[in-house]
Order: structure tokens, then C-alpha cells, then sequence
């Protein structure tokens, strides 16, 4: 009888090992399906010739952007943080000035301009979540970025909501 009590012992062993294994697995597959979404992203922006398709990317991918940028700052990589950022910000800048160069009125034909903007904003929020983690040596940079894309949402937000001038 006690052999018994002892071999299922040595049995649930395995079972936890197998179990705890099985956890990391399905830990790590929303983590590998995020990078697979975002990889998916950055193609259809880089290969959109038209500059609504690219918007409309851009505005998917911005907030997997600052997502990313945390994940290295989680990891005390600041310059590879800012890095990300810098070229999310050098995306957003040349996307919308390609919306811009189109001439097309975005208050009536707002596509790509109004998801831009959303995307922008979106991002936005989470970068300001993502600066009170960074050194306060290193927040200047980081606002600075932020800066930037906000500049840019508002000349959106500009372009889809002109302000109506008055002749007085």
C-alpha cells in the first residue's frame, strides 16, 4: 500500500512539469501573435502606394509602435525606445504630408485623415503612460517626440475640422 501512495507521487511530478510547460507556451503565444500582427502591419504600410491605405495602416500599427517601445524600456533599453519612436514619429510626419499633398478636402472625404488622427490620438495617450517610466535625465527627448505627434494630430485635426474664418 505505501508503494502505491508513493508512485502517484512520482506520477503528479511529470503532470506538474507538463502543466507548467503548457503555461509558458500559452504565455508566450499572445506575445508571438502581437509580433505576427505587427510584422503583418509594417508590410501593408510599406507597401501601400496610396497614401489613405498607408494612414489607415499607420494608425493600426502606431499603438503596437509605443507597445514596442515599452517592451525595450521594460528592458532599460532607452535609446532603442527612442529609436522606435523616432521613426513611428518620422512615419506619422510623412504619411500625413502625403494625405496633405493629395489636395483632397478631408472634411468631406475624411479616409485616412479621420483614422490617422484616432491612431495618433490613441498612441498619444499611451506614450504619455510610457514617458513617467523613463529617467527623468531622458524624458526630454521622449516629450520632444511626443511633442512632434501631437503637432501633427492637431494639423489633422485642422485639416478635418477647419475653423471658420470671420470677416469682421
Amino acid at each position: 500500500m505505501m508503494e502505491s501512495g508513493t508512485s502517484r507521487r512520482k506520477s503528479r511530478v511529470p503532470m506538474r512539469a507538463a502543466l507548467a510547460m503548457l503555461a509558458l507556451v500559452l504565455c508566450a503565444v499572445p506575445t508571438a501573435l502581437a509580433q505576427d500582427r505587427t510584422s503583418k502591419l509594417e508590410e501593408e504600410y510599406r507597401l501601400a502606394k496610396d497614401p489613405v491605405r498607408k494612414a489607415r495602416a499607420l494608425a493600426k500599427l502606431g499603438p503596437l509602435k509605443i507597445e514596442r517601445a515599452h517592451s525595450y524600456l521594460k528592458a532599460d533599453d532607452e535609446e532603442q525606445a527612442l529609436a522606435t519612436l523616432e521613426q513611428y514619429r518620422d512615419e506619422v510626419r510623412k504619411t500625413s504630408d502625403a494625405l496633405a499633398a493629395t489636395n483632397v478636402n478631408a472634411q468631406k472625404r475624411p479616409g485616412g485623415f479621420k483614422e490617422l488622427q484616432i491612431g495618433l490620438r490613441q498612441s498619444i495617450r499611451r506614450l504619455d503612460q510610457l514617458i513617467v517610466l523613463v529617467p527623468e535625465d531622458k524624458r526630454p527627448w521622449f516629450e520632444a517626440v511626443r511633442s512632434d505627434l501631437s503637432a501633427t494630430q492637431n494639423s489633422l485635426i485642422e485639416a478635418l475640422f477647419p475653423t471658420v474664418v470671420k470677416n469682421s
